[in-house]
């Protein structure tokens, strides 16, 4: 592990890579155990701070810290904007060692692994590469943030707190596709309210779990809806589905409440009052068949969907620089929400561009391939030098 961050300390990224994962930062509100992202921000601060970058650690919450820092002088030109964020989702269930990096098969395996440290850690290798012959002019922000995977705390306190650039690249896995716009979400819970009863009377039980599979099976008209009207050129269609679904006490008793949380994907354009509206919808035509239907909708959370014009600057030189590193360049839409949406929503034009494949997020083996760490930290380099001109 000496001979790890003795590289990661010079800036090699695939080093960088190995050490973030073998420092555990897995965020607490989603496992007990996790640790938050404390000792990970020591680390990427202290390697920011060697290569004389002008850095500011913040603890956004107990326990959850962002590390910002800028290379250069924004009062002599433009600012770009490196974010990745340092928390992960838990480990249990794993079927490899989570904290104990290895390269096997062409693959570097561990939590945080693909989501996100591979993309962190082309930021730093990128960072540690320009802060050695500094651009001529303009500033690079770096953001690594906190609570990425929960509730976005870090970010949102970054702007709170004033962080902006003329552009930002969010180092999510994309397989090193530019992915100029990304899918939002919403979600709702809907609760049906019955009548409990002895299983025997049916002459008085009303149930709420039947009512509840009624309003599902209207799904496959929206579904049909949804993919009739014009789709995305990235991203397609929204798509509606059931999340979760709770109710009933006993086999013997009607079921007096079911509870279902639904999530709607949502395109660049779509709002949350629209997609209540597309929900509401269904419980109305609902209730012309089932007169004695009770039920309610609630909002819970709401992430915008936003994107980038592929034909911006941002988009054109991101290519550029790319094409001058990997064999092809590709211009795809991101199924997942990202914190993009924040940036953008704040004036921050962002795209997302990071090594690993998001179909290896969370997943129990997650792995990335180092040679694309190495390739997203070469096309940051090219594409900052060539963003601050």
């Amino acid at each position: 592990m000496s001979t790890i961050l003795q590289e990661a300390r010079r800036g090699h990224a695939v080093s960088l890579a190995c050490a973030l994962i073998a420092t555990p930062s897995v965020n607490p509100t989603l496992e007990d155990a996790g640790t938050g992202e404390a000792e990970i921000a020591r680390l990427v601060a202290g390697w920011l701070e060697e290569w004389g970058v002008s850095v500011q650690a913040s603890e956004v919450a107990p326990g959850r810290w962002n590390v910002l820092g800028r290379l250069g002088n924004p009062s002599t030109g433009k600012t770009l904007l490196l974010n990745g964020h340092l928390d992960t989702v838990g480990v249990l269930g794993m079927t490899i060692e989570p904290f104990m990096p290895v390269i096997s098969g062409g693959r570097l395996w561990g939590r945080g692994s693909c989501d996100m440290k591979g993309g962190v850690a082309a930021i730093l290798s990128a960072v540690a590469r320009l802060a050695r012959e500094r651009p001529d002019c303009g500033a690079v922000y770096i953001a690594l943030t906190a609570d990425e995977e929960h509730a976005s705390l870090g970010m949102q306190d970054a702007l709170e707190n004033g962080l902006r650039a003329d552009a930002a690249v969010v180092c999510e896995p994309t397989s090193l596709a530019i992915m100029p716009a990304h899918k939002g979400f919403v979600w709702a819970e809907a609760s049906f309210y019955g009548n409990a009863a002895h299983g025997s009377r049916s002459d008085i039980g009303i149930d709420a779990i039947e009512h509840a599979g009624q309003y599902l099976a209207l799904f496959g008209d929206l579904r049909g809806l949804l993919e009739s009207r014009r789709p995305h050129p990235l991203l397609g269609h929204g798509s509606i589905h059931a999340g979760t679904i709770s109710g009933g006490s006993a086999p013997s008793v009607y079921p007096a409440v079911c509870n279902l949380v639904l999530e709607r994907r949502t395109l660049p354009g779509e709002d949350a009052v629209s997609v209540m509206n597309e929900f509401q919808s269904g419980l109305e035509t609902l209730r012309k068949e089932v007169p004695e239907l009770n039920a309610t909708l609630k909002e819970t959370l709401v992430r915008s969907a936003t994107e980038v014009e592929a034909t911006s600057p941002l988009v054109e030189k991101l290519t550029l620089a790319s094409k001058g590193v990997l064999p092809e360049v590709e211009v795809q839409g991101m199924t997942a929400w990202v914190e993009a949406s924040f940036l953008n929503e704040a004036g921050v034009p962002a795209v997302c561009f990071g090594p690993g494949s998001i179909g290896q997020a969370h997943s129990d083996d997650e792995w990335v391939d180092p040679q694309e760490i190495e390739q997203c930290a070469s096309v940051l380099e090219r594409f900052t030098r060539d963003f601050l001109k």
